[in-house]
C-alpha cells in the first residue's frame, strides 16, 4: 500500500491496481496536483466543507465520485454515488466499509457550515486496514485497522491529540498519519501532539505535502 499525502485531508491511497483518492480539498491547492488526481480509480469525500471537497475540480473529473446525500445537496452540479453508514464498497481485491463519523461544533459552523452527515472510509486491501476517520471528535466504536490517518486540532471540531491517541490505541493502529494541519485557521499544537504521542506511545509520521509512505 503507498499513500501520497496532499493538503489538509487528502490522501492518495494506491494498492492492488487502483488508485483511491480521498477528500479532494481546496485548502492549498495547486494545479499541478490534478494531473496525479485524474489517475484515480474513484474518489471518496467524507464530508461537505470545502476544505474536503473542491467543487470545480470534481466537476470536471470524470472519475466515479463516493459521498454522503448531504455532500449531494450542497454540490448539486457533481454526480456522487450515495453511500452512508455501514454501506461496504468492493473493488476486485479492495473493500471500503463506510463508517461513523460525528464531526464536532464550535459556533463558527453557523450558517449552513454545521456537518450533520459525515463519514469515514476503512479500506481493507487484506494486507493492511487503512481506517481514514475524516474529521471527528470520539466516539465509541468496534473498528479495528492496522493504520489510521485522523486530525489531532481540537477547536471542537475535530480530535486534540489527547482523544486522537486514545482512539487510534482502541483501534489497535501500530501506525497513526496525522492530517488535517494544514488550516493557519486552526493551527495544530505539535508539541502538544508529540507531548501526547510519546506519552501514549504512539508510532506516528506527519507526511509533509506530496511526501509518499509505503506500507
Amino acid at each position: 500500500m503507498k499513500i501520497t499525502k496532499y493538503p489538509q485531508s487528502c490522501l492518495m491511497v494506491e494498492t492492488k491496481n487502483k488508485s483511491i483518492l480521498v477528500d479532494v480539498g481546496s485548502l492549498k491547492y495547486q494545479d499541478k496536483f490534478l494531473e496525479e488526481w485524474k489517475k484515480a480509480s474513484l474518489i471518496l469525500i467524507t464530508h461537505k466543507h470545502g476544505d474536503h471537497t473542491k467543487s470545480d475540480v470534481l466537476e470536471n473529473i470524470n472519475i466515479p465520485i463516493y459521498s454522503t446525500l448531504e455532500v449531494q445537496d450542497t454540490y448539486p452540479n457533481i454526480k456522487f454515488n450515495i453511500v452512508s453508514e455501514n454501506d461496504v464498497l468492493e473493488f476486485d481485491d479492495i473493500k471500503i466499509e463506510v463508517v461513523k463519523a460525528v464531526h464536532g461544533y464550535n459556533p463558527n459552523l453557523k450558517n449552513g457550515g454545521q456537518v450533520f452527515e459525515n463519514v469515514g472510509y476503512i479500506i481493507d486491501d487484506k494486507e493492511h486496514r487503512l481506517y481514514i476517520t475524516s474529521d471527528t471528535i470520539c466516539f465509541k466504536n468496534d473498528y479495528k485497522a492496522d493504520i489510521i490517518a485522523l486530525p489531532v486540532t481540537g477547536y471542537g471540531l475535530t480530535m486534540s491529540a489527547y482523544e486522537a491517541a486514545l482512539f487510534s490505541k482502541e483501534v489497535g493502529a501500530n501506525l497513526v498519519l496525522p492530517i488535517h494541519m494544514d488550516n493557519e485557521k486552526y493551527p495544530t499544537d505539535v508539541e502538544y501532539m508529540k507531548e501526547k504521542f510519546k506519552e501514549f506511545d504512539i508510532n506516528y509520521k506527519v507526511l509533509e505535502i506530496e511526501e509518499i509512505i509505503e506500507i
